[in-house]
């Protein structure tokens, strides 16, 4: 096998890096005794070159090549010690993905190959393999920079984002208005119908899962499914081939700049906590090959084995400063080269432990994002929990960082499913979760408040499944959470019955309306505001089927008014600041008037006393939110808005409200009614009482008589 011209070149940046003469490659590895360079011809599947890489710079690998060429393929070789007690795992039969890859060329196939030890032999991994990996890996392509530089972004400010989780590729795999041949990809989702779609309904920031190149795990395929949710990456900058019609990484590119032309955001879902190779006994396909001992956490008693609080097999090692090195570039690659405006990152606190696995707010990882001049000025959303020691970190955070909120999820299911004893912690949460976030100056922002998301039931399931219903997944139903805070009506699944079925809508209309009009950033998931269903499965990470895509086709009777009725809300939150505060509310906690931002009503009218919010079987919540000084950003201070009137009402049966006084010629007029799915419909002034239906909630704005008078 030949070897390429090469010159010294120089150790950054890392990757394969084009500079319009000749490509500079450049890899890290602190252990490694010698690196290769392998290329390929245009198929992937014959190796043309074998380079070494023979300057040692700082513990990097570098050289320069002159005649490679952007579009060329190529991997990695690693030579060193195959010491798994130390550490160590080299193996250069096995080809490597370039950590820093920007395009990958091929499809993985699971393969004995991929091992660095033999399968099976009776010594395990003291067994070394010298199969040749490279026909089942794919290729690294060499691609040309490009930046964002001309690209003007939607820059929506945190207390006015509405956020909308989707898939990238099931989001369009049944669209009609998609050419069949893009269904799935980038481009199908770039098509104008679909946008059309998305500002009509009002959203302005899709969260989009993971698009990071990934693999599908071995039990999968070995069960003739594949991983469809993407949480398990093998490349931090490169997309997943599956989702480019054109194979060319500036399709995706293509599209964030289209979404921003119809002034909405792209956040990416990131996974950084850990890599599609597993535990020590998985394949070897990157991180492994290049320096398992740097790229994991390994356990210091016995350091052949990874930590794992990730319960994917492996934790990334993001406190030693190449790793995180890795991890700042690439997030900078996406923010400053694609475009993307923030991202999502899964089980947040692993990339936060010290070298004992505790949990460090201070983390210099934290740190090193703050002073970041690209990163510091993105969204930031941390998914707050791991399988560590003390994982939970809810509200634990830094200043500048939003979380999801799952408790806000919790409380408002269980109330709206009947369960009495919670208007305590709803009015937390719909006060925007102070008792979480408010220190250090974070605002009611930081709670990401979200029903639904792609873990767990959908909207429609949540009101039509007493239990979840995995057996697609072949995990024999153990897969998936038993918490999930759901109720059937009466009938498991869908039901013809008109009761059940309005009933079912009735509870939708609730959870949403609580959710767009809370403090905080409201989170959909794509697909519910169309009712759509899973079939009770609440773990569909393995669904790359109808059961995960959306459906497109016309809505069944009575969802066909729901996207219009999320529409109406996003609409109202939109136009009044009261439902999007940039402080937390303070309910009068002084005696100045100014703070009487919220008042919390007890159904007969008066104010809640300290008996009433532990009252064991209460299911009514009501409150006066203040129009007063209601401003949504620090651009407008002082602006007054609407004074609103909350009537939640998750009884069985209805509850006659009395009414506070509207104030001198106002009266309160009914702008959202869940019974019937009215947002800001007709006027329709009340005073003195009302009665609320069960299973219901109805918000009314104070408005001036004379007003009501207009036709």
């Amino acid at each position: 096998m030949t070897a390429l011209r090469v010159l010294a070149g120089e150790p950054a940046p890392l990757g394969a890096t084009w500079d319009g003469r000749g490509v500079n490659v450049a890899v890290f590895s602190e252990n490694a005794l010698r690196v290769e360079l392998c290329t390929f011809d245009e198929t992937g599947m014959v190796e043309r070159s074998r380079t070494v890489l023979a300057e040692y710079t700082d513990q990097v690998w570098h050289g320069y090549f002159p005649d490679l060429r952007p579009g060329m393929l190529y991997g990695l070789r690693a030579h060193g010690p195959c010491d798994p007690a130390a550490g160590h795992r080299f193996n250069h039969h096995k080809l490597l993905i370039d950590p820093y890859a920007r395009a990958l060329v091929g499809s993985f196939v699971w393969d004995d190959a991929l091992y660095g030890f033999v399968v099976g032999h009776p010594d395990g991994t003291k067994s070394f393999d010298r199969r040749d990996s490279a026909p089942v890996v794919p290729k690294c392509r060499i691609v040309a920079a490009s930046d964002d530089s001309g690209q003007a972004r939607p820059r929506v400010p945190w207390s006015e984002s509405v956020i909308y989780e989707m898939h990238l590729a099931g989001f369009t795999r049944l669209h009609p208005a998609v050419t069949p041949r893009l269904r799935g990809t980038a481009a199908g989702l770039a098509t104008p119908a679909v946008i059309d779609y998305l500002v009509a309904l009002g959203i302005n920031a899709i969260e989009l899962m993971p698009v990071q190149a990934f693999i599908d795990e071995h039990h999968l395929v070995g069960r003739g499914l594949r991983n469809y949710w993407g949480y398990n990456p093998i490349a931090f900058q490169a997309i997943a081939p599956r989702f480019l019609a054109s194979g060319d990484s500036e399709e995706f590119r293509a599209l964030v700049a289209l979404l921003h032309a119809a002034g909405i955001e792209v956040i990416l879902d990131v996974v950084f906590n850990h890599t599609g190779e597993g535990n020590e006994h998985g394949p070897t396909l990157s991180f492994r090959g290049l320096d398992n001992a740097v790229y994991y956490r390994l356990d210091p008693a016995d350091r052949s084995r990874h930590v794992d609080v990730t319960g994917c097999g492996n934790t990334l090692d993001v406190s030693h400063p190449r790793v995180m090195q890795l991890v700042l570039d690439s997030l900078r690659y996406w923010a400053a080269t694609i475009g993307v405006d923030g991202f999502r990152f899964d089980l947040a606190p692993a990339l936060a432990r010290d070298e004992r696995g505790a949990f460090d707010p201070r983390a210099a990882f934290f740190q090193a994002l703050a002073q970041d001049p690209v990163l510091g000025r993105v969204k930031m959303i941390a998914e707050q929990w791991d399988l560590g020691l003390g994982g939970y970190r809810l509200g634990g955070f830094p200043p500048g960082w939003s979380e999801w909120n799952d408790q806000f999820r919790d409380t408002v299911r269980r109330f709206w499913m009947g369960e009495p004893g919670l208007v305590g912690p709803l009015a937390s949460r719909i006060a925007g979760s102070s008792d979480l976030f408010r220190r250090a100056g974070r605002r009611p922002w930081s709670s990401v408040n979200f029903v639904t998301a792609h873990d767990g039931f959908t909207l429609r399931d949540l009101v039509s499944h007493a239990t979840k219903h995995n057996e697609a997944n072949g995990e024999d139903n153990r897969d998936g959470t038993d918490a999930n805070h759901s109720r059937n009506h009466g009938v498991e699944g869908e039901s013809p019955d008109p009761v059940i079925r309005a009933a079912r809508l009735r509870d939708m209309r609730n959870m949403l309306a609580t959710l767009l009009l809370a403090q905080g950033t409201p989170m959909l998931l794509a697909g519910d505001e169309r009712g759509r269903s899973q079939g009770g499965n609440n773990n569909a990470y393995c669904q790359d089927n109808a059961t995960g895509w959306i459906d497109w086709t016309e809505p069944s009777p009575g969802f066909a008014d729901l996207a219009r009725f999320v529409h109406a809300l996003i609409e109202l939150r939109r136009r009044h600041p009261s439902f999007r505060r940039s402080r937390f509310l303070r309910g009068g906690e002084t005696a100045d008037p100014a703070d009487h931002d919220v008042r919390w009503l007890h159904p007969s009218g008066r104010t809640m006393k300290v008996a009433d919010w532990h009252a064991a079987e209460t299911r009514a919540l009501g409150f006066v939110l203040s129009g007063e000084g209601a401003y949504a950003d620090e651009t407008a201070p002082g602006r007054i808005d609407e004074t609103y009137l909350f009537l939640m009402n998750a009884a069985e049966t209805a509850i006659v409200w009395t009414l506070p006084a509207p104030g001198a010629d106002h009266d309160w007029v009914t702008v959202l009614d869940t019974a019937t799915g009215v947002v800001d419909g007709v006027p329709v002034a009340v005073r003195g009482s009302m009665t609320v239906t069960a299973s219901s909630m109805v918000v009314l704005a104070q408005r001036p008589v004379q007003a009501m008078r207009v036709p």
